[in-house]
């Protein structure tokens, strides 16, 4: 069930090496070895996804949400989610935490245009909504992003219930995985991801259990915790 090579996602675009989530931090990270890109969706009142942490915009006391601006009175250096798509190689896995749900058809729609959904990792914490989302489109791949703590039912439940919904992937942080829960999660068909890994220990741990998916701020760190890990 795991991929030849995890996938590395450079959080936010790696803003270990530039300002995250500005197209400065997605290109770098290309340069520097990730296999994927991880960002935050917001759409804009006029219907544009874009890629931004919070979603406000401007300096204190007069930020503006980005779900009540347009296109137009959103800064220049914020990406939209079609700017990303159209630089970056088309196959490239852009996995992209979806803040606000009115970018999810938006954002479908732009990676569709460009001719391939698939390198979409959608995730959210809601993984109801995330299975409500399942019909837009069969090749987006399907993330619950949680904490083991969220989870109300028995962790064999809860993968049961997601591969029944069609949901591909589980998100956790990096401390909570075991080589247990990856068994589990890949026994059921669910690739099992990993976040918050920003040092070599917590990488080669993650490469060790087999995970299928790293998001870490520093893309050298993944970049040679896989190197070390395969030998190259």
């Amino acid at each position: 069930m795991s991929f030849p090579e995890p996938i590395l996602f450079a959080h936010r675009g790696g803003r270990a090496h530039a300002p995250d989530n500005t197209m400065q931090a997605f290109r770098l990270a290309v340069r520097l070895g990730a296999t994927g890109l991880e960002s935050d969706v917001w759409c804009t009142v006029d219907g544009v996804p874009v890629l931004h942490h919070d979603g406000r915009t401007g300096r204190r006391p007069l930020r503006r949400a980005i779900a009540t601006s347009t296109i137009d009175q959103i800064p220049g250096d914020i990406p939209t989610v079609a700017a990303l798509v159209a630089e970056v190689d088309p196959v490239l896995p852009l996995s992209l935490d979806i803040k606000d749900p009115a970018a999810t058809v938006p954002t479908i729609r732009v990676a569709a245009a460009a001719g391939d959904t698939s390198r979409l990792w959608l995730c959210h914490t809601d993984h109801a909504l995330l299975a409500a989302w399942r019909d837009l489109d069969p090749d987006v791949r399907l993330v619950h992003s949680t904490r083991l703590e969220r989870i109300e039912s028995s962790l064999e439940r809860h993968a049961v219930d997601l591969a029944a919904a069609g949901i591909d992937a589980v998100n956790l942080p990096e401390s909570e995985w075991s080589g247990g829960l990856v068994a589990l999660f890949h026994r059921l068909g669910l690739r099992c991801l990993g976040w918050n890994a920003q040092h070599r220990r917590q990488i080669d741990r993650l490469l060790a259990l087999g995970l299928d998916g790293i998001y870490g701020d520093h893309v050298d760190r993944l970049v040679d915790g896989r190197r070390a890990r395969s030998g190259g």
